[in-house]
């Protein structure tokens, strides 16, 4: 994995914006719809083509396919897992929701009501058998779309986006496995087939585990008793299955995102978020070189003094995020610059390149404010690497 060597190196966290036809061809695959495969296999490589130049004229440094063969971290796994299915909840059924915003929804309620979203449901798929993983088609194409999108373009390396075990854990019911441990264990070995299948290809290996942190607002359906001592324990668990999950990948070849949620305009209120501190030293444990974290956002943009007192390890580095979804607001190249050049001071400037809090280009209200967003963020490099080198 390119480091920061002699500029800050540009990244971002992944998912950008669709043509609608593609958008709903994936739909339809992800729920079992009928669509036409000849007609979305054309339109991906496209549009992995397309997202891909954009990029690369930009100037981004770590570039992806945009996530266009998914229609979400949410649920875009469900059609490459075996021995699940989706069903109906029956009336009278008890089955945990796992609301992402369970602690801001209790404390503001009728924000949430008066946005018309008052009430929290979501797909869920229950394990009813052996986790097995049956994408290999589906992941060939993903890879040979990005192979062929990144010939004769100038970059500095290319990743393929993938969601983290405990992250998949909270649309998923077990009802085979003995125990969560063993459910858990059982999902990393079948995402390790999908992992190897890019790291062997010749990508990063991007891991999405917005869980890890923001579960604190899901387990207060579980246990409103929890400290944030139990809720560690809750995510080693997850962590120890992702390490799992990556197995034999060199750490060198990894990059780990993890944010509080991907929220689009105006965002939430965020005021119960599990403060970076409390996870930060859970995040060095994951095998990854690279730490993708969200920083932009009002609620977080303070958190680069957490880094004063909890190291970065030695190896790895840091994407802290410089540009956010959670506003349509375009941050000022100066603004970018001067988020970049505080966490060089606590981190150091070769450790340091650009992050997004998370997948910007799909999250803001038009793909346009997405990519000038992106504009700025290469603009706010070049700015900082040029105080930070001379």
């Amino acid at each position: 994995m390119k480091r920061s060597d002699d500029r800050i190196l540009v990244y971002h966290a992944g998912a950008l914006a669709k043509p609608a036809d593609v958008e709903e061809m994936v739909r339809d695959r992800e729920a079992g719809r009928p669509y036409d495969k000849d007609l979305l296999a054309e339109r991906l490589t496209e549009s992995v083509e397309e997202q891909v130049r954009k990029q690369t004229e930009l100037g981004i440094d770590y570039i992806n396919d945009g996530e266009q063969s998914k229609s979400g971290f949410s649920y875009y796994i469900a059609p490459r897992l075996g021995g699940i299915e989706e069903r109906d909840v029956q009336p009278g059924e008890a089955v945990l929701q796992m609301d992402a915003s369970a602690r801001d929804r209790e404390e503001f309620n009728e924000y949430y009501t008066a946005r018309g979203q008052g009430s929290y449901r979501r797909r869920l798929y229950f394990v009813n058998g052996p986790l097995t993983y049956t994408g290999q088609e589906i992941i060939q194409t993903d890879i040979a779309n990005l192979k062929k999108a990144v010939e004769g373009k100038q970059y500095a390396e290319a990743c393929l986006p993938v969601i983290a075990p405990g992250s998949i854990e909270h649309w998923m019911r077990n009802e085979y496995y003995d125990s969560q441990e063993d459910f858990m264990f059982a999902l990393a070995d079948a995402m390790h087939e999908e992992y190897k299948a890019i790291a062997d290809a010749g990508f990063i290996l991007q891991v999405d585990d917005p869980d890890l942190p923001h579960a604190w607002e899901h387990v207060l359906e579980i246990n409103r008793e929890w400290t944030i001592r139990d809720y560690q324990e809750y995510a080693e668990l997850r962590v120890a299955a992702l390490n799992r999950a990556i197995g034999d990948i060199p750490e060198d070849r990894v990059i780990v995102h993890f944010c509080w949620g991907g929220d689009r305009p105006p965002s939430a209120p965020h005021k119960n978020d599990l403060p970076l501190e409390h996870v930060i030293d859970l995040l060095y444990t994951i095998r990854s070189q690279a730490c993708s974290i969200a920083a932009a956002n009002p609620r977080h943009e303070w958190e680069w003094v957490v880094f004063k007192d909890h190291k970065l390890p030695e190896g790895k580095s840091l994407m802290p995020g410089v540009i956010t979804q959670y506003t349509d607001t375009i941050e000022h190249p100066q603004t970018v610059a001067q988020r970049l050049i505080r966490y060089a001071g606590v981190v150091g400037k070769e450790n340091l390149m650009t992050g997004t809090d998370c997948g910007v280009g799909s999250r803001v209200t038009h793909p346009s404010i997405g990519w000038a967003k992106f504009e700025s963020m290469v603009e706010g490099a070049r700015i900082a690497s040029k105080e930070l080198w001379g």
